[in-house]
């Protein structure tokens, strides 16, 4: 497979870099932890459409996603902890998909993804 410039977009994408302990105001860890990412980099990728048939689908009908990322660039670093913008590219807000699954073959990767609603 070989990913055509023209059936590409625009996505961001943030890798995860670690999680560090939430502070009080006396400076004592709470328990709780904040998730760090990366700032965002836009990446030219092939998105598809809505999840299709059973027969479309190549991570199988157990697996619950609603877009399938493929690049032919088998050196893309999105993986299971990345969290994605697609829909919406303003990357100000909270991101709009998290990651389900990463499957690389010989020439290709294929990245299921699922939409999430995340406030603010």
């Amino acid at each position: 497979m070989r990913a055509l410039e023209r059936n590409k977009q625009t996505i961001y994408y943030a890798l995860y870099e670690g999680k560090e302990p939430v502070l009080d105001e006396y400076g004592n860890e709470t328990g709780e932890y904040e998730i760090l990412y990366s700032s965002p980099t836009a990446l030219r990728i092939n998105v598809s459409a809505a999840k299709g048939e059973s027969s479309t689908r190549p991570f199988g009908d157990t697996e619950n996603y609603d877009k399938v990322l493929m690049t032919d660039d088998l050196s893309v670093p999105i993986t299971e902890t990345s969290i994605l913008w697609i829909d919406s590219l303003d990357t100000l807000k909270p991101h709009d998909y998290i990651v389900k699954k990463v499957a690389k073959s010989l020439n290709s990767v294929s990245i299921a993804v699922s939409k999430v609603n995340v406030s603010a």
